[in-house]
């Protein structure tokens, strides 16, 4: 492994961080576990950052992958007709509840963002956006600039006049003696004070119903939905990311945006609609998607083998009730974990269907720890879980297991969990 990784910080870029002090090269999985180079099997509780919702080794998958690529197309261009993208995209209109929708696909989360700003820009004539703080949209130039998460923000060059309201900060001093319907009124606040006073022309509103790099953080429910009302007074466009809060996997919601009790003008999508094949694309209302005056295509975007892949994981999703699973699994691990926020060591333990996460802090001052997260990310993988790692200051762990977890699996991941963080908190102790 070593010398794997020699290799890989030779030739790839060394702000794209690996985990683990040991990096972990992961040969073989199946269901909720993986296997590593050394043979060593672990449960899964990140898949992926989130994008293999059904696990791995799915067989629907593979067949519906392996049955295009035996035809001996695997790309055509969307100069073509391809069958798999009309079926998807016309489901995916209907499932988004957006009327007259139309979808363009692409390669990844970013990308989808992107073009989502590009249409809202463009039918706004203006280059305003309102984002909210903590969130984090993706790694271009675009999607940089109405990323609200320092970690994550390479550049404050930006391509558009950008707008930051509050939405996921209810634990801060300002607000934290606040009930949520009080929290929720001040946001509103806010933006009205946004409007009035320095954005005059906003094009329109993108935000994560619940911020996954952010550590899971995530407005209460019906804020968004608060916002849009303001919104639509001002005739400014609502854009949903649902890069990895699509699907069902918040276990109340199809769409994460449904927990907020409105229908946006767009939304994004990408990760765990390809199960692990490389798929993204926007969905919005269909006046928004024609209006764009030049030609644009996706060389790659909804190519045959990944919409093949896409259609296989929708269907599996739907015909499973994954998002049923997503709500019951979700509930019996978040539960559970709820006991840790009696340690010293744990600010939070928050989530929302399979999406739930643990706020680490030091024991005496109650500041971010983004040590201890660090030593409950290898303690984890020590007992055979695998997590993943958040927030502003990267003291959050955050778990996105599949959708697919059995009983079995959600109870064992959660109890190593409390084992895990349990440990790392007595060894913090003053």
């Amino acid at each position: 492994m070593s010398e794997l990784l020699s290799r890989h910080r030779a030739v790839l870029p060394s702000w794209m961080p690996l985990y683990y002090e040991s990096p972990l090269e992961i040969t073989g999985g199946k269901g909720s576990r993986v296997t590593d180079a050394d043979g060593r099997s672990y449960l899964d509780f990140f898949t992926g950052i989130a994008t293999n919702i059904l696990g791995y080794g799915v067989d629907e998958v593979r067949e519906a992958v392996q049955a295009q690529v035996a035809t001996g197309v695997a790309h055509t261009s969307t100069l073509y007709l391809i069958r798999h993208q009309v079926e998807l995209a016309e489901q995916i209109a209907e499932l988004s509840g957006i009327p007259d929708a139309k979808v363009f696909f692409t390669n990844s989360g970013t990308e989808a963002n992107e073009t989502a700003l590009l249409l809202a820009t463009y039918a706004r004539g203006s280059d305003e956006v309102l984002a909210l703080r903590g969130g984090y949209h993706g790694r271009s130039f675009g999607t940089v600039a109405v990323t609200g998460n320092s970690a994550w923000k390479n550049s404050s060059l930006s391509p558009l006049n950008v707008h930051y309201l509050h939405g996921t900060d209810h634990a801060a001093p300002a607000f934290r003696h606040m009930t949520e319907r009080e929290y929720i009124d001040a946001c509103v606040a806010d933006l009205c004070d946004v409007l009035d006073t320095t954005a005059p022309n906003v094009a329109c509103l993108i935000a994560e119903p619940v911020q996954g790099v952010n550590g899971f953080a995530m407005p209460p429910d019906g804020l968004l939905g608060a916002y849009k009302e303001i919104l639509d007074e001002h005739g400014i466009l609502m854009i949903s990311d649902e890069v990895q809060t699509g699907w069902g996997r918040t276990g109340t919601s199809f769409f994460g945006i449904g927990n907020h009790g409105v229908t946006p003008e767009a939304m994004t999508f990408a990760k765990g609609l390809g199960n692990g094949f490389t798929i993204g694309g926007v969905v919005a209302r269909g006046d928004l998607m024609d209006a764009l005056p030049a030609m644009g295509v996706a060389t790659f975007g909804g190519n045959p083998v990944s919409t093949a892949a896409a259609r296989a994981t929708l269907r599996y999703v739907l015909d499973h009730d994954l998002q049923s699973n997503a709500l019951r699994q979700g509930s019996t691990i978040l539960d559970g974990l709820l006991a840790l926020r009696e340690l010293p060591a744990v600010k939070d333990v928050r989530g929302k269907g399979l999406m739930f996460a643990v706020e680490m802090a030091d024991p005496v001052t109650g500041a971010p720890s983004p040590a201890l997260a660090g030593q409950a990310l290898e303690a984890a993988r020590e007992r055979g879980l695998l997590v993943g790692k958040g927030g502003i200051k990267g003291n959050v762990l955050r778990m996105a297991p599949a959708m697919t977890l059995s009983d079995a699996d959600a109870a064992e991941g959660r109890d190593l969990l409390l084992e895990t963080v349990r440990a790392v908190d007595a060894g913090a102790a003053p």
